[in-house]
């Protein structure tokens, strides 16, 4: 059973992991300089920090010395709608690196810095105009880290299933005494009680599928150095695959008593004629249900992620503004406060990770349940 959840996980790997390091010469960084008549003064730009470090891109970023930027480049996969802006070639392969932090086009694309666009890459006409967007199937921070934690799971619970067959009968130890805990507790505290117990170990896969990925990229992103750190469950494209996927199963999975309470509920007819009031409330719950598990994990990922950014951040805005001094004065209180919300995601990885399990779980049990 462990295998498959294990398994379930490929789902996510699309394409493979390069990490090669390369140094870059960057003059984009998150400094505005401003120019008066005499001096030249740099202030440091939170907002333009934060976004960048909350949001996925297409390299990982390690370090900066000034203008000089360390990163590890990802692999950049485009397919192009237009190949005779290409040299008639449709399929372009090639490291992010080569587009020098967004500063470089490269083979006729480059990286946006349009308002509409921003952070996309886009075709270039002859012109040397951007000219729309070609098909991308590039590796982002965002992907490679979702490979790296399938990579860490699968070794995790391939290990826990190959020592619990080979002790049968025996306490558990190591890493198998740190596991199976958690997934009795899924087993007896979330699937049982919310799906029945005729019909919970059909669903146990998915559900600690569900738990342990959301768990363990909770964790990897607040490692703060690559190849960790990416703000995976705080992405709202990832929360939206995770909220489709107990969409999916809880539409297909839904009995015929179930589906009647949703088109045909036991209320009142007057709430049913001549406007159908309650199917569309129904209904209009089917479609909020997956929404609400999409946004909440987003939002409470993100939000923890920003505001340590934010503590980290009054250090170079104090800095940037009243000298090094007060940024040195700052810092303690910055990094202190820092810590503690770094602490605080720990416990917040566990509940959202038990949050959406068992909501789901939850949704799961309401479309199979038997008629009363």
């Amino acid at each position: 059973m462990l295998k498959l959840s294990a398994g379930i996980f490929l789902i996510f790997t699309f394409t493979i992991f390069a990490a090669v390091p390369v140094v870059a010469e960057d003059t984009h960084s998150t400094h505005e300089t401003h120019v008066t008549d005499s001096t030249t003064t740099e202030s440091f730009n939170a907002g333009k920090f934060i976004i960048e470090h909350v949001s996925d891109s297409y390299d990982w970023h390690v370090v900066s010395f000034g203008d000089t930027h360390i990163s590890i480049p990802l692999p950049i996969i485009l397919y192009s709608k237009n190949p005779e802006w290409h040299n008639d070639k449709s399929l372009h392969v090639f490291m992010s690196s080569k587009f020098h932090h967004g500063h470089s086009d490269y083979e006729g694309f480059r990286i946006s810095h349009e308002k509409a666009t921003e952070g996309k890459i886009v075709e270039i006409d002859a012109a040397g105009h951007e000219a729309g967007k070609p098909f991308d199937l590039s590796m982002t921070k965002v992907v490679a880290e979702i490979l790296i934690s399938v990579l860490i799971i699968l070794f995790v619970f391939i290990s826990v299933a190959s020592k619990a067959t080979k002790n049968v009968g025996k306490a558990p130890s190591g890493l198998q005494n740190l596991i199976e805990p958690v997934v009795l507790f899924i087993r007896d505290q979330v699937a049982r009680p919310t799906i029945g117990d005729k019909k919970y170990e059909k669903y146990m896969p998915f559900l600690l599928t569900l738990f342990f990925f959301i768990l363990f990229e909770n964790f990897i992103g607040l490692i703060p150095f690559p190849p960790f750190g990416a703000n995976v469950s705080g992405n709202i494209s990832v929360t939206m695959v995770l909220a489709l996927f107990t969409f999916f199963i809880t539409t297909f999975s839904g009995n015929k008593h179930y589906w009647k309470e949703i088109y045909n509920p036991d209320v009142p007819w007057w709430l049913k004629f001549p406007i159908p009031l309650m199917p569309i409330v129904e209904l209009t719950g089917v479609i909020t249900k997956p929404f609400v598990l999409m946004v909440r994990l987003f939002a409470n990922m993100m939000a923890g992620h920003m505001i340590i950014t934010v503590f980290v951040s009054l250090i170079f805005i104090f800095s940037s503004l009243m000298g090094t001094a007060a940024g040195f004065g700052v810092s303690p209180l910055s990094i202190a406060f820092s810590v503690f919300i770094m602490l605080l995601d720990v416990l917040v990885s566990f509940i959202q990770a038990y949050v959406f399990t068992l909501l789901s779980a939850l949704y799961i049990g309401m479309a199979t349940a038997e008629h009363h």
